[in-house]
């Protein structure tokens, strides 16, 4: 070797050497900053590191992991992407589930839904672990998100002035009289990229005077103000001499908060203690506290990890006697999953509990939910848009007069220095002072917006053999015949297949009667409670209602199967609600609405033609997919006269 070659390579190794020793500095800081949860940090030197090591999977994972804790959803996304391109879910096991959670909470439901119908196949070997039952829930979710998105309840919906909101993060909000106190992450130094220069950086609690609908600027409660520690959530006792509050230990990152009480004198805080080992208990986090009125008793909601809970986050709850007396606390099992309930707030008047959940149907992370109380909880029902939306919504409570309702949110719209979803804003939500009807055009575009909505039969159903082209059969018995064969689908359809085959088979078919069969029944409900809505109003009413049928019959037999089809429907509309709308199907309405159904059957000319057409074939002509797809009809239109 030459001498000008020698040098060259010991150029090259040095250069090597030397950003080898750059790439372990910049990874431990990172590493550091990310455990400790300082995220922009930790992001920065992640993003150093990848300029000179951008393939490695360890670096690409934890720059992933800390873009979700940084709540940055669309750029995880994409890098929980490639981890998982590159691994398959076998050095990272929840990268595919946290794929499409992110995905999810960036909008992208159709996206995400076919990540979690992979996740299922993918975790199927553990169906009762959590990523197997994680990607089911999240199945359910995204088709609900899909079917809901758009679906606005009529409210008026704003964030609150800068006097509460900033460019950090504001959650946590009580009202009580005119004093309006929330949580506040606040930095007296913050650059526009979110690096924080103030040491003391830590969430306190605020406060704001609140006089004829004007926020006075707010002021720090310094009483509740600890050095090394983060305060929030705050309550007060029904007879407002108390008030808890959660405190937050720093450690690594990781907190770990028990409930505390003050007692208020002359409008101070004095006299902070900390609750008993009942409620705060040894090696739990325990937080979030809420006090309400339960059947003359006072009680106490509250969130914690403790022992006997479901899983993650649970709610909690214990009623309160002399001001200070704890009973034994009770989990809500029937609302509690796998995943974190959290921010509950009881109304005591309506027995209704609000609380946030992940695991719910619902369009994002984390979704507020109600259930009300009668002798058990209801299944919980999702508060809509605009409260919920694909990022995480909370801290849901109402007013005393029940006309006004706060809440935080990271959506799109709250403040921020570069991350448009990093730090949650408290936003209200109230009815309009004046509820204008619809226009005919808004009405008219509302219907159609719900559709098309398509519903599913087994083959040759209703009536089968039959060339009638009227049926006696509800679409209801028909739905409901048709989802108690779905094991007999999943049987059939794996026949003559073997090994991981069969279980992708099987959970095909598990996938359309979830995403489509049971999907229809639920988008047919939705819609005729807005269709019964407009024909009380006195409109004329036009459904425009195809049919289609798989090529197992001839043209002119699925002609007629397809009417048949299409009558069911309007049988059930007969029978819907006690025959509500019977009159306006007759015409014998004396308040002018009328619906009329136009029917156009279309029959095999239309059917998928990869579609099997072998009577002899019953696997692929009757029991699969692509098949039972085929076998529907649709409204497709709605049209006002």
């Amino acid at each position: 070797m030459s001498r000008f070659y020698l040098v060259l390579l010991l150029q090259f190794l040095t250069v090597v050497s030397f950003g080898q020793q750059e790439l372990k500095k910049y990874l431990e800081f990172a590493n550091k900053k990310q455990a400790e949860g300082d995220y922009v940090y930790a992001l920065n030197y992640y993003e150093k590191a990848m300029q000179i090591d951008s393939n490695t999977i360890d670096i690409l994972w934890n720059y992933a992991e800390t873009l979700k804790a940084y709540k940055d959803y669309a750029k995880a996304a994409f890098y929980y992407g490639k981890v998982y391109g590159r691994e398959g879910a076998e050095l990272y096991p929840s990268s595919l589930m946290k794929y499409g959670l992110m995905l999810k909470q960036s909008g992208k439901y159709e996206q995400a839904l076919e990540q979690f119908k992979l996740g299922k196949k993918k975790y199927r070997g553990d169906r009762r672990g959590y990523l197997y039952q994680k990607c089911r829930a999240e199945i359910r979710s995204c088709i609900w998100a899909k079917a809901n998105q758009g679906d606005s309840l009529n409210l008026v919906f704003e964030a609150l002035p800068q006097q509460i909101n900033s460019k950090n993060a504001e959650f946590g909000h009580r009202q009580f009289k005119d004093k309006f106190i929330f949580s506040s992450l606040r930095a007296d130094s913050i650059s526009a990229t979110e690096e924080v220069y103030d040491p003391s950086y830590r969430t306190h609690l605020f406060v704001s005077t609140l006089k004829d609908s004007v926020f006075s600027s707010e002021k720090r409660i310094d009483e509740l103000a600890f050095k090394n520690a983060h305060t929030g959530n705050g309550t007060f006792s029904l007879d407002g001499n108390r008030f808890y509050f959660s405190y937050c230990d720093e450690d690594s990152g990781s907190f770990n908060c028990k409930i505390l009480v003050a007692y208020i004198e002359k409008d101070k805080f004095v006299d902070v203690d900390t609750l008993g080992s009942i409620i705060n208990q040894e090696n739990a986090s325990t937080t979030m506290p809420f006090i309400g009125e339960w059947d003359e008793k006072e009680v106490l909601f509250y969130v914690s990890n403790k022992e006997g809970g479901r899983g993650g986050m649970d709610i909690w709850y214990s009623f309160i006697e002399n001001g200070n007396q704890f009973d034994r606390p009770r989990n809500l099992r029937s609302i509690n999953t796998l995943d974190n309930e959290l921010s509950p707030f009881w109304d005591g008047k309506t027995n209704t509990l609000y609380f946030s959940s992940s695991w719910y149907e619902g369009f994002g992370g984390q979704d507020v939910f109600k259930s009300n109380y009668n002798t058990d909880f209801s299944d919980p029902i999702n508060m809509m848009e605009p409260i919920n939306s694909p990022a995480n919504d909370l801290y849901y409570f109402e007013t005393m007069t029940g006309d006004t309702a706060f809440f935080s949110s990271n959506r799109i719209g709250s403040n921020f220095s570069k991350n448009p979803t990093c730090c949650s804003d408290v936003f209200l939500v109230r009815q309009p002072l004046i509820d204008l009807p619809p226009t005919i055009e808004e009405t008219l575009e509302d219907l159609n917006r719900r559709l098309p909505v398509t519903l599913y039969f087994h083959n040759d159903i209703p009536n089968p053999r039959s060339w009638d082209t009227v049926s006696n059969v509800n679409y209801l018995d028909s739905y409901q015949d048709y989802v108690a064969m779905k094991d007999k689908y999943k049987s059939k359809y794996a026949q003559g297949l073997k090994g991981k085959a069969v279980d992708d088979a099987k959970d095909d078919i598990e996938d359309f009667f979830l995403e489509y069969v049971e999907q229809g029944l639920k988008d047919l409900n939705h819609f005729v409670d807005l269709l019964i809505v407009e024909l009380e109003k006195g409109r004329k009413i036009e459904l425009i209602v195809k049919g289609f049928a798989s090529p197992l019959a001839k043209t002119d037999y699925n002609e007629n199967l397809t009417k048949r089809r299409i009558a069911s429907l309007v049988n059930y509309l007969y029978a819907y609600e006690n025959g509500v709308f019977r009159k306006y199907i007759d015409g014998t309405s004396e308040d002018g609405g009328r619906l009329i159904i136009t029917q156009i059957p279309f029959g095999e000319n239309k059917a998928d033609q990869i579609v099997s057409d072998n009577p002899n074939d019953q696997k692929n002509s009757v029991y699969s997919r692509a098949a039972a797809i085929e076998r529907k009809i649709e409204i497709q239109s709605v049209d006002l006269q």
